[in-house]
């Protein structure tokens, strides 16, 4: 067994594919290739995926993607139809007379191969996206680095989480039972240091079994996990793009949400926060190739 081999745990019935992390010894440390879940288990519990299973596993999951994907594109074309009804309804307006400005997403990742599918899923939803791959421990200095720089409407604070095991006293309500909801709650507390208001800044954070109440007790708009489950890689991107495309006038509910996610609600909750989507007019030119020098004061 080495470092990069992907694994099944024969104690959970082979129920999660993992990539191998470390190996130390006889032990290894585990991240899932599908779930934000970070795992330790020792080598002789752990099995080689075979093609077969591989093949068919990434098949499952492109489907679940694909529909998730679908499912908030069909979200976004009604938006539009309906957008475009009320711009036609309006003497002064015409169909082509307005423009779109959907929320900014800045997104860091606790794992740069999730970070990558993210910015694809982004890219694919046409969500104006920032991400950074930054390990969990490091993620509230650099949420005070970036948010004053990028200025974004919706945060994603997410990589891998888990209950630990082994523990005397397990205790679900403390923080000291998770490998990183600490991390994520101090990242999520710096980031409401920077912007108070709920509606100005959406947070979005936490991985697998994170600690869901610490979360939003600290600032989170919407977190992970409320069911201590395993969540999807994309699940918190679902959850910002929604945010991204809903209309300022709008809130944004779990109940609209859940039907976006793989995981559903026991994968994330929130509470209530008002979209970050708008529309100007009048419509203006592409200015992308606009090369703008900056003032010297």
């Amino acid at each position: 067994m080495k470092v990069g081999d992907l694994v099944v745990r024969k104690s959970y019935g082979g129920d999660i594919t993992f990539r191998v992390e470390h190996v130390m010894n006889e032990m290894t440390v585990l991240k899932g290739t599908d779930y934000r879940l970070i795992a330790d288990s020792p080598l002789n519990d752990l099995l080689t995926v075979s093609d077969t299973t591989l093949r068919r596993r990434t098949r499952q999951a492109q489907i679940k993607m694909l529909q998730s994907v679908e499912s908030i594109q069909q979200h976004r074309k009604r938006q539009t139809e309906r957008r475009k009804n009320d711009f036609q309804s309006s003497e002064t307006t015409s169909k082509s007379s307005y423009f779109e400005m959907p929320g900014k997403i800045l997104h860091l990742d606790g794992d740069a191969s999730y970070l990558r599918k993210s910015m694809a899923v982004y890219h694919q939803l046409r969500v104006p996206a920032e991400g950074h791959y930054v390990p969990e421990s490091k993620m509230a200095d650099t949420v005070a680095q970036l948010l004053p720089r990028v200025k974004p409407d919706i945060i994603v604070i997410t990589g891998h989480d888990g209950v630990l095991k082994g523990l005397k006293h397990r205790d679900l309500y403390s923080l000291q039972s998770y490998k990183n909801s600490q991390h994520f709650v101090n990242a999520v507390r710096t980031a409401r240091q920077y912007e108070k208001h709920y509606d100005l800044l959406n947070v979005v954070a936490g991985a697998c079994q994170s600690h869901f109440e610490a979360l939003l007790q600290v600032g989170a708009n919407f977190a992970s996990s409320p069911g201590r489950i395993m969540i999807h890689a994309l699940d918190p991107v679902y959850v910002a793009a929604k945010a991204a495309y809903t209309s300022v006038k709008d809130t944004v509910q779990m109940a609209d949400i859940t039907p976006h996610m793989v995981t559903g609600m026991e994968g994330l909750g929130g509470v209530e926060t008002r979209g970050s989507y708008r529309v100007g007019m009048p419509k203006w030119k592409d200015l992308s190739s606009l090369q703008v020098t900056p003032s010297m004061v």
